[in-house]
Formats: C-alpha cells, structure tokens, sequence
C-alpha cells in the first residue's frame, strides 16, 4: 500500500466530501470535489467544492461569508472520499442551520433536532 496521495475520482470526476467540525467532530455537510475544488482548498485553506447544479467551482461561503477553515483533511482507505476537518465561521447549511443533517428519521417523518 502506497502512502502516496493518488485521489480517485468517479466517472464524473468527484469525490465525495465530508465536512465535519473539527471542535466537535459534528457532521456539518456532504458534498463533492473535483480535482479544481480539491487542488483550491489545499492552496486556499478553504473549502471548495463542485457545484453539480451549476457545473462549476464553488467557494463554500462565497456570498454568505460562512466559510469552512480546513484544519484537516482525512483520506479514506479507497483515496475516492475525504472527511475535511473545518473550524466554520456561522452557520453551514443554506437553510441558516448550523449543520446540513440538522433532522432526524422518525417513521416516515423528518424532525428537526431538538423538537
């Protein structure tokens, strides 16, 4: 087994990514890198991502200002997924909640967190 970095990205060219908070290791969001989105968050230090709605490179907090400081980033076994480790300046998901997976699954209902 190498201990090169050699990412394998799918037929699409992604990745997917997991942005956990790195105070509490809470998963904040899920979402998908190309090589452009992972090449900018190595050089910037913050989260980029591929916008598959869009067809391009997105700047997590790019018109928000919440953005994702990347302190770490974890590579699993396969080198197709990362786990980004973020300090996040406010809120993560477009909603405004502090997290993405801000339900829970109760039967066939959603709840938020907390009710």
């Amino acid at each position: 087994m190498s201990d090169k970095f050699e990412p394998k990205f799918d037929a699409a060219g992604l990745l997917t990514a997991v942005v956990v908070d790195v105070s509490d290791n809470s998963v904040r969001m899920v979402a998908f890198m190309d090589r452009e989105a992972l090449e900018r968050t190595r050089e910037t230090g913050l989260a980029h991502f591929h916008s598959r709605s869009r067809g391009a490179l997105w700047l997590k907090g790019e018109t928000s200002g919440n953005t994702l400081a990347v302190e770490e980033i974890l590579v699993d076994c396969d080198q197709d997924a990362v786990v980004l480790r973020c300090t996040p300046r406010g809120p993560t998901c477009h909603t405004g909640a502090e997290s993405c997976f801000y339900r829970r699954l109760e039967g066939d209902r959603l709840v938020a967190q907390g009710d």
